[in-house]
This record gives structure tokens, sequence and C-alpha cells, in this order.
């Protein structure tokens, strides 16, 4: 259930709230929990994109087909290098061209380390380096991928703000960040290629 707190909301809390709030969500974390927070695009629902457990809660929660695989959050290029076997130089020049342009997921044909439950039927993996703030600190902290998919039930809409979550998403999780519940602005999706072996790329989502 949702922990209660009592600091101040929103993206520019001081340094010992923010602080706090990443604590408590990486405690969260560490036993296996899920958690509900912001990224760089929507609000998300997370864990330890190593642990199955926590994973197939997830799913669970989202009342989705485990088919369907989940993305994974990594906090920059190095940690990207450590999870991923040969990323392709075409993923690189594509990470390089969206940088502060457009966030973007890229579904990589060689993952390594995460759980089963989050590869697709071929064994990829979809992955985003994240920007900056809540969720790459989270991920930094957390020294391995965070898996993030929209706090939505399958099917229904993505919500654009913290204020659009289904209370009983919020419900479901272990902890939910207080940071960020106060920003309005409407938030998308990032755009998901896929880049296989040989440098193909194919757009899943623009």
């Amino acid at each position: 259930m949702e922990k209660e707190k009592t600091t101040a909301e929103g993206d520019n809390r001081g340094g010992d709230a923010l602080r706090a709030d990443l604590n408590d969500a990486l405690a969260a974390l560490r036993a296996g929990g899920v958690v509900v927070y912001p990224t760089d695009t929507v609000w998300g629902i997370g864990c330890d994109a190593t642990n199955s457990e926590a994973v197939r809660r997830i799913f669970e929660i989202k009342r989705r087909a485990d088919s369907k695989a989940l993305i994974s959050l990594v906090a920059d290029e190095p940690m990207l290098d450590r999870w991923v076997d040969d990323v392709p130089e075409a993923a690189w020049q594509l990470i390089d061209a969206s940088a502060g342009v457009q966030p973007m997921t890229i579904v990589y044909d060689h993952p390594r380390g995460l759980a089963p439950e989050l590869l697709a039927a071929d064994g990829s993996a979809a992955i985003r380096i994240v920007g900056a703030g809540f969720a790459q600190r989270l991920c930094r902290m957390l020294r391995c991928p965070l898996v993030s998919t929209s706090a939505n039930r399958s099917g229904d809409a993505t919500p654009a703000t913290f204020a659009d979550i289904d209370p009983e998403i919020l419900a479901a999780a272990d902890y939910v960040a207080m940071t960020g519940r106060d920003d309005k602005t409407p938030h998308t999706p990032s755009s998901v290629v896929k880049i296989s072996d040989g440098g193909v790329i194919k757009i899943l989502r623009p």
C-alpha cells in the first residue's frame, strides 16, 4: 500500500525531501516491491528488472498478458553497455540524435541479466536511457535496470499526469513517489524502435 508521507510534493521539493523519497522508493525496490514513480515521459509502474517475481506482479497489476514485454530503464550509456551485449552502432547514433529531442526506447537483440519475463519471444528486450530526473537517480541508486510501464490497466488510456492514475493502481503498489505529483504538464510515452543484428531499424511506436 502507499506509504504515508508528510513532505511537500512537486518537482521543486527540497533536497532532503527528494533524498527521502528516493530512499523510500529504493527500499521498496530492494525488498522486491513495486513502485509508482515519475519518468522522463509518463508516470510508470516499476520494479527491479532482475526480479522475476516483482515483474510478474506488475503484469498482474496491469492485467496485461505476459506475452507483451515491458520496457526497462537504465541511467546512462555505461549502464546500457553493461546490460546489452554488443550495442549496435546504429543504436548509439539514434541515442545521440534523440537526446534532448524525444525520449526513445530501443529494442535490443542481446540483453543480459534481465528477468526472463521482460524478454520478447525472440529474446529481445526494450531498454531506454532515461533522461535526468527522479527515475535516472533511482536507476543509479538501484544499480540495475528499472522496469517502466505506464501506470494504467492494460487497455486503459495512458495517464498524462499523476492525477489521472487510477487509485486502484496506486493502492496496489508498495510505494508511490511523492516527487512530481504537482506537475500538470501532459506527458506522452517514448517512441520505440527495434534494431536487429546488421543494423536493421524498425519503428514500433512513433
